[in-house]
């Protein structure tokens, strides 16, 4: 019995044309197998369905993207500046310095030393209102616990006024942006006596 020559080319074009669609089903993720001995239209809705679950799947993942691409943003936006700002706050420091260096009694007594003075108020409340408007917060955390991730501790100091980890007193204020520290607070931390 012999097969006819033509025949058999075309047997195998469709072998390798099923071998081909099955692959890049498997690749593609698309509708499962589908025997060809099945009714067409199962097959067809199989198919149907297979590529409805890849859009639905692309559509989510589309929009994950986007929520991803949003949030990143934002983020950048709010942690631009935050080299600059980190170098601005030895700024605000400096004014608070100037201001607590003055004494009272020579501020009331001193027409000149008194504008100087109030020049230098308005220029740390303007610093501090644009460090508010870009998320610059800062904090003092004296009488909270200690948290080492806002607060560098200096000292201990030991006393029964306060629980052991509780902060005392603050040397130098903390600064954070949105949820990071842009500077720890400084701090003396209370510690049991023994």
């Amino acid at each position: 019995m012999t097969a006819d020559p033509e025949l058999a080319k075309d047997d195998e074009a469709d072998e390798a044309s099923e071998t081909v669609d099955e692959a890049a089903d498997i690749e593609l993720g698309g509708a499962p197998e589908v025997a060809p001995e099945t009714d067409p239209l199962a097959a067809a809705a199989a198919e149907i369905a297979g590529l409805k679950d890849r859009l639905l799947r692309a559509v989510a993942e589309t929009e994950n993207l986007r929520r991803r691409a949003e949030r990143e943003k934002a983020e950048a936006t709010l942690y631009a500046a935050t080299g600059f700002a980190r170098d601005m706050l030895s700024v605000a420091d400096n004014l608070g310095r100037a201001l607590e260096s003055v004494d009272p009694a020579a501020r009331e007594t001193d027409p000149a030393l008194k504008g100087l003075i109030d020049g230098v108020e308005v220029t740390q409340r303007e610093l501090h209102n644009v460090f508010e408007r870009h998320g610059i917060v800062r904090f003092d955390p004296k009488g909270e616990r200690f948290d080492p991730n806002f607060h560098q501790a200096m000292f201990e100091l030991p006393t029964d006024e306060a629980a052991p980890g509780t902060v005392m007193e603050t040397i130098q204020a903390g600064y954070r942006i949105g949820e990071r520290v842009l500077r720890p607070a400084m701090v003396g931390v209370a510690k049991a006596t023994s």
